[in-house]
């Protein structure tokens, strides 16, 4: 890694149809702010229409918000894991960490970002293009998390080194079948093989994690909640592999189209380390970005199965909305669905103001806040508690531990009984 600031960065969008799309320029004046020049010919597209102006034209932001960028660039940043792995090979590049700005990280996400949008310069790297084992990826990430590991750095950046979450995740291609497993988005030299997820436990998991977040997949798809497929990856030590469908790469005739990804915390420049959102914000957020009432009632069901399933890590990056050439928004797949604890054992999303113990009760209230009429209303609540009553049998069949099942149950049993 031979550093050489980076002070501009030209933003396109690629859809996958052979051209891009120029968004604007980001340039640093100075190392604490960065300015952004809006490009005359987006042909309309609105890629953060609350905080970013249609007209072309320059701005600036807080420095002391999203490092200085706008909301939508931001969430292109890695975190956790994708930010820790950077930083390791930084270091063992010589290069300390708090040297690399924003623009410098997003040169790093280059091409190989979630969504479709791409930087320049792209300092990404080359992909490999062989098949993989799971099992040694694994290993590796575990190594990389004892603080050893450096001559692995570079394959695990280029794997997973724009993924966000604190959860060690890497970006796979699997053929049809799901027999075999190659590295990155390799489907235009390997046709059918499509983009995958996967996700491997960090230090404060226990073997068990993937599989919790599997049979939570299970439950919350037999609720009604809207996501991607999802599949226990087989493991030599273990339950397995919690994996998942990318929902921002899509099929076509032509190959594989990208979409463009935006998360409610991007969106409202709401910084997700701070919890302060309520259910009913997102709720409204979805009727403004989609002004399609099928997608609030797909947001409300998310809502319910994370409160009565006790996903208190419910911040505001782990709600999306995706946008396609066309310039029509969505709500994405619901995504990092699982039991988890909030700040001080809360929501990090409140219903109605409520986080610590939110109930039924306020659940009904929140639907008819969003204006679903009370059949609808009760409908999800009852499906949500039926699929929850499945999580001792689930978790059995797909080997969670005997303590995770009587802990999660004991949990998701006081919450549906309120």
């Amino acid at each position: 890694m031979n550093y050489s600031p980076v002070s501009q960065i030209t933003v396109s969008l690629d859809f996958g149809e052979g051209s891009t799309i120029q968004v604007g320029r980001l340039a640093s004046a100075e190392r604490e702010k960065i300015y952004f020049e809006h490009s005359p010919i987006l042909r309309g597209l609105r890629i953060s229409p609350l905080h970013l102006p249609p007209e072309s034209g320059l701005m600036t932001l807080d420095p002391m918000l999203f490092e200085g960028l706008p909301g939508v660039f931001y969430d292109s940043l890695p975190d956790g894991w994708g930010r820790l792995l950077l930083d390791r090979l930084a270091r063992s590049k010589g290069v300390a960490p708090s040297q690399l700005t924003a623009l410098d990280r997003l040169a790093h996400v280059g091409h190989s970002g979630m969504g479709a949008l791409v930087y320049e310069p792209d300092l990404s790297g080359d992909r490999p293009s062989d098949a993989l084992d799971i099992d040694d990826l694994a290993l590796k990430t575990e190594q990389v998390l004892r603080g050893s590991a450096e001559d692995v750095l570079e394959e695990l950046v280029a794997l997973g080194g724009s993924s966000a979450g604190a959860r060690p995740k890497a970006m796979i291609s699997v053929n049809p079948s799901g027999s075999q497993i190659i590295y990155g988005e390799d489907n235009k030299r390997r046709k059918g093989y499509v983009p995958w997820l996967v996700k491997f436990p960090n230090t404060q998991d226990g073997p068990d994690a993937g599989a919790i977040e599997y049979v939570y997949s299970l439950m919350a798809k037999e609720a009604g909640v809207f996501m991607s497929e999802t599949r226990l990856f087989p493991a030599k030590n273990g339950p397995g592999y919690f994996t998942t469908r990318r929902f921002d790469r899509k099929e076509s005739e032509g190959g594989m189209t990208r979409l463009h990804v935006h998360t409610a915390g991007g969106l409202l420049h709401s910084d997700f380390r701070i919890p302060s959102l309520d259910y009913e914000d997102l709720l409204a957020l979805t009727e403004i970005m989609t002004r399609d009432m099928r997608e609030v009632e797909k947001m409300y069901r998310h809502a319910v199965f994370n409160v009565m399933s006790h996903n208190r890590d419910d911040h505001a990056k782990n709600f999306s909305f995706v946008m396609d050439f066309k310039g029509e928004w969505k709500l994405s797949p619901a995504y990092d669905i699982t039991f988890s604890s909030g700040p001080g054992g809360q929501q990090s999303t409140t219903v109605l103001g409520e986080g610590k113990d939110p109930s039924s009760e306020n659940l009904r209230a929140l639907g008819k806040k969003a204006n679903l009429d009370n059949k609808t209303i009760a409908q999800i609540i009852e499906s949500t508690r039926d699929a929850l009553g499945e999580w001792k049998t689930l978790a059995r069949q797909h080997n969670v531990s005997r303590t995770n099942i009587k802990l999660i149950g004991d949990a998701i049993g006081r919450l549906t009984r309120s």
